[in-house]
């Protein structure tokens, strides 16, 4: 760890050696840092993973909640600002995809420099307005949202002091996704490059290609068999496009 992430919000699991490009992974509603440790010891040490931990999870399960993604955005970005020292570039799986849009967008016109690539997966972008109010529902309820999206690991669905203590994190971070409205301004410049599921309930195909109407970049979209967590099974594909782009933008 170092001194500007304090262990609460970065979790830097394989530091890489100075020079390496950053991708700064956000993790899904209810999602913790934890989640990407895996692709963090994959891409290591040709590529820095950077994993975000929110507030109100795990060992930040005292502090409250952050309640809008504009928020959220807001605090990650400033934790973000001292890592811009080398191209970074941001991964974000569902909620995380729109964090991750609005961060980029944050950071791009903090610095006058845009970040190396995005990367959304896992969510529709954020033109493509839904009516969802899942959060509304009672515990039963949004768990069964939970369980039907296969989002979190099964031994924590089963054990009721840790769903317990997870359920206030869930129902904070759905909250902020589906109350989250787009508000128009200056185009990203940075690549795009999404990943969606072709089963996913959240995320048609032609969403998930709206994400082009917000770069002026290149844009790419990957298309996997699968639901909301296809990344789970096709997570291989997913990390040799991510290595790829990556290594270009060290290059570059």
């Amino acid at each position: 760890m170092t001194d500007h992430d304090n262990g609460l919000w970065v979790r830097r699991f394989h530091p890489a050696p100075a020079g390496a490009p950053r991708l700064v992974c956000l993790p899904h509603a209810g999602g913790s840092a934890s989640f990407f440790f895996p692709v963090s010891r994959a891409l290591s040490p040709a590529v820095e993973v950077l994993s975000v931990q929110y507030p109100g999870r795990q060992d930040r399960r005292q502090e409250p909640c952050v309640p809008t993604i504009g928020e959220l955005a807001r605090q990650v970005t400033d934790v973000l600002r001292p890592w811009t020292d080398r191209p970074l570039a941001i991964f974000g799986h569902s909620m995380g995809a729109t964090l991750g849009f609005e961060v980029a967008r944050l950071l791009e016109a903090a610095t006058g420099a845009p970040v190396a690539h995005l990367f959304p997966s896992g969510r529709r972008a954020p033109s493509c307005h839904r009516h969802e109010t899942v959060h509304l529902l009672d515990d039963e309820g949004l768990l069964a949202d939970v369980r039907k999206l296969s989002g979190t690991n099964s031994a924590i669905l089963g054990d009721p002091e840790m769903l317990r203590a997870a359920l206030p994190a869930i129902r904070s971070d759905y909250r902020a996704a589906e109350t989250y409205t787009y508000a128009d301004g200056p185009k990203l410049t940075c690549p795009v490059t999404v990943f969606t599921g072709d089963a996913d309930p959240k995320t048609t195909v032609d969403e998930a290609k709206a994400w082009a109407q917000h770069t002026t970049g290149p844009f790419d979209l990957h298309v996997f068999p699968g639901g909301h967590f296809f990344l789970a099974q096709h997570q291989p594909a997913i990390l040799r496009t991510l290595s790829a782009a990556l290594t270009r933008t060290a290059v570059g």
